[in-house]
Parts: structure tokens; sequence; C-alpha cells
């Protein structure tokens, strides 16, 4: 069998584990930036408990490795209580990945929302809006547009992020690479993964550049 047949054969395995990591990448940044939404708001209250228990949360997220938080939600939980045990690997991998998104979203929404003139509040105040009413109404609305260039980076980090599930066994790309190498003992099978994941990368860049051009501020 040539090279080129081998490479072949291995396409449907990969194809499969790349369905694993978009629908990974896709839920994790989507719990994450709802999630994300609370926790800058938070760190912007004035109440300070509540103030401290958001910053601790965005803190310890982003200062501790995603492939320890992976690790220990799977591996560590279990031992502190086994009602605690997650036996969907998949499952794991969402949580630890959509806790770690909302951390650096939280951030990026935090940015942008404190990015809006202080007139816009102001304005909202005049006009008799609660501060709920004046966040859901006229910040928010207008934070969403400065948030597609760097939400776009941080899809495309949990993206390729996503490769640390295999850690876990989790069938992604490059766990179905390491075991075509480790069965046929052969490396070329890294040829069509790291393709694979430039041409996914390659069309999720596409899709955010071209929200960017309709919807962002940045020309």
């Amino acid at each position: 069998m040539t090279s080129l047949q081998k490479i072949i054969g291995w396409i449907p395995p990969l194809l499969d584990g790349a369905r694993i990591t978009i629908f990974l990448t896709l839920a994790s940044v989507t719990a994450g930036l709802v999630l994300s939404l609370f926790l800058a708001l938070g760190k912007m209250s004035k109440k300070k408990v509540l103030n401290h228990l958001c910053g601790g949360y965005i803190f310890f997220f982003r200062g501790t490795p995603l492939l320890m938080q992976l690790y220990f939600i799977y591996y560590g939980l279990p031992e502190i209580s086994s009602v605690l045990t997650i036996n969907n690997r998949f499952i794991a991998a969402f949580i630890a990945f959509g806790l770690n998104s909302a951390a650096y979203c939280a951030e990026i929404i935090r940015a942008a929302i404190q990015s809006i003139d202080k007139g816009q509040f102001e304005a909202a105040r005049a006009l008799g809006m609660s501060y709920p009413q004046t966040m859901r109404l006229v910040i928010v609305p207008q934070s969403i547009r400065r948030l597609i260039p760097p939400v776009g980076n941080e899809f495309i980090m949990i993206l390729k992020d996503a490769s640390l599930v295999s850690i876990i066994a989790l069938s992604d790309i490059t766990k179905v690479t390491r075991s075509i190498s480790a069965s046929t003992a052969s490396a070329l099978v890294y040829i069509p993964a790291m393709i694979l994941y430039l041409i996914i990368t390659a069309v999720f860049t596409l899709v955010f550049h071209k929200l960017e051009k309709k919807y962002s501020i940045y020309e």
C-alpha cells in the first residue's frame, strides 16, 4: 500500500475526530460566553463580595493551565466524592473548556463594556433607566460589536487547545491521530491531521472575518 493510499484510508476516522473537536469548541465557547457575561458584570459590580468572587474565579481559571483543570475535573473530582464523578468524557471536557473559556471571555466582555463612552450611561440615567435596563438595552448591544475580533481569537485558541482532551481518551482529532500512529507504526498520519486542523481553523477564521467586516466597529 502506497503512502497516499494510507493517508486516504485515515481520512474517515480523522473526520470523525474533527466532528468532536468542532462540536466541543462550539459548545464550550457558547457556554463560556453566557457565563462570562455574568462574571464580567459581577467583577464590575460595586458589591465587594460579588466583585471578589467573580474576580477570584477569573484569576483562578486564567492563572492555571487548562490541562490541569481538565485533568482535575475528570480524574480529581471523583477522589473528593463519588457524587462528583463524571463518566462521560465529552461532558467532562465540555465543563473544563466552558469554565476556562468563561474566564477569558469575561475579561473580553468587561473590556468591551468599559470601552463604551460614559456619556451613554449618563444619557440612560437621564431617561430614567435603571442599571439593569441600561446594561440590557444600551450598553450590552453596543458592546457586542466590539466583541467579535477577540471572541474570534478565543474560539480559535479553544479549537486548538481541544487537542488536550486526548489525555482523557476522548476521540478528537489528536487522539485519533495518535491511535492510528500507534497501530500502524507510522507518523505520516500527522500530515493529514495537521492539514485538517488548518482547514478547520481557516474556515472559522473566515467566518469571524466576515462577521467582523459586517458588524464590527473596527474598519
